[in-house]
């Protein structure tokens, strides 16, 4: 190969590399801003109800200015949803996790315990959330993400058994339903029985609903 022609290569290679790098910058600026934002919400969220919270004190909070912060959200019903996305990624590795636990009851519906003890971890901060407009927000998301996941179970088992059994969207509904009404019952309560418990209860009444489609 020439001299002339290596160069060439060498100064395209640096300039993709520069180009690569830009980006990579650009997309961690991109993360951090969003984090910013939603500490800075769940911060104000601890303090005052989500209702009186504006878009002002958000950005002030997190300092950064308000076309900042409509660059990556519309508005704070969007910043605390998407705020939530971290909590698939924590889901899937229970998921994966569970996959080592003994026996196949220890993988059924396995989202309940991770979940249950998030909840009770965060239980402070989850009744703040509850307040105002954000609750429904909460839980419609918290329901999506369950929903997806308890989906893709069920229909994993079902393709396996071979077993005409309850639709599976019916049975979605139930047990991410069911799982919701407990648990928040259990947070208003002041979470007083361990997530162990709730789990183990959870469980053991879902299972007994839904019969041969979970136990197969």
């Amino acid at each position: 190969m020439s001299v002339t022609r290596r160069m060439g290569r060498n100064d395209r290679e640096k300039s993709a590399d520069r180009r690569e790098a830009a980006g990579s910058t650009g997309d961690r600026r991109a993360l951090r801003t969003r984090t910013a934002l939603h500490r800075a919400l769940i911060g104000l969220i601890v303090e005052r109800d989500y209702d009186e919270i504006s878009i002002a004190d958000i950005t002030e909070a997190a300092d950064v200015g308000r076309s900042t912060f409509y660059a990556h959200f519309t508005d704070k019903d969007d910043l605390l949803r998407r705020g939530l996305g971290h909590l698939r990624g924590h889901l899937l590795e229970a998921r994966d996790s569970a996959g080592g636990g003994e026996g196949a009851a220890s993988r059924t519906l396995w989202f309940s315990r991770f979940m249950t003890e998030h909840l009770k971890e965060q239980h402070q901060l989850y009744r703040a959330l509850m307040r105002g407009r954000a609750g429904p927000i909460i839980i419609d998301k918290i329901k999506e993400l369950l929903s997806e996941l308890v989906r893709t179970e069920l229909a994993a088992r079902e393709n396996g058994s071979g077993a005409q059994a309850a639709p599976p969207e019916i049975a979605v509904r139930f047990v991410v339903g069911a799982y919701m009404s407990v648990v928040t019952w259990w947070l208003d309560r002041g979470a007083r029985e361990t997530p162990e418990e709730i789990d183990q209860a959870f469980r053991e009444l879902a299972l007994g609903g839904l019969g041969t489609l979970l136990r197969s």
